[in-house]
């Protein structure tokens, strides 16, 4: 019991002036820190602020991207339009084309009228025998 008594008994070194300074000097700077980290907390504009501009930066790039989105159909619908109408035969061609095989089809144009007159003449029968 004698040891115990000892240690309880000796006090700790004191710290001289320079530590306790050191220490203070310490603390104020943490106390200091702590205190700008709760005043950007509460600041509740500048926050407001800054969520502004990281949403703003976010649209942008959001907007980029569907610009360039867009682009790269556009361009992938125009060779598809190109393509086709490559594909597509001229109203022209298709025209003389028409003309040429009524020209040389083996059935004769007065023989297309004739038919077209007997149709005419049977529905106008037709309808005056109604009456």
């Amino acid at each position: 019991m004698s040891e115990q008594t000892e240690n309880k008994t000796t006090p700790a070194p004191k710290p001289t002036v320079e530590e306790l300074r050191a220490e203070i000097k310490q603390t104020r700077a943490e106390l200091g820190e702590t205190v700008q980290a709760l005043a950007a907390k509460a600041d509740v504009k500048a926050r407001a602020k800054d969520q502004v501009e990281v949403t703003k930066q976010k649209v942008k790039a959001q907007a980029v991207e569907a610009g360039e989105k867009v682009r790269v159909a556009a361009v992938a619908a125009t060779d598809r339009v190109r393509a086709a109408a490559g594909q597509a035969p001229n109203p022209r061609d298709l025209a003389y084309e028409a003309r040429a095989q009524a020209r040389t089809s083996p059935v004769p144009l007065s023989l297309v009228f004739a038919g077209v007159a007997a149709v005419v003449g049977i529905i106008l029968i037709v309808r005056g025998s109604r009456r």
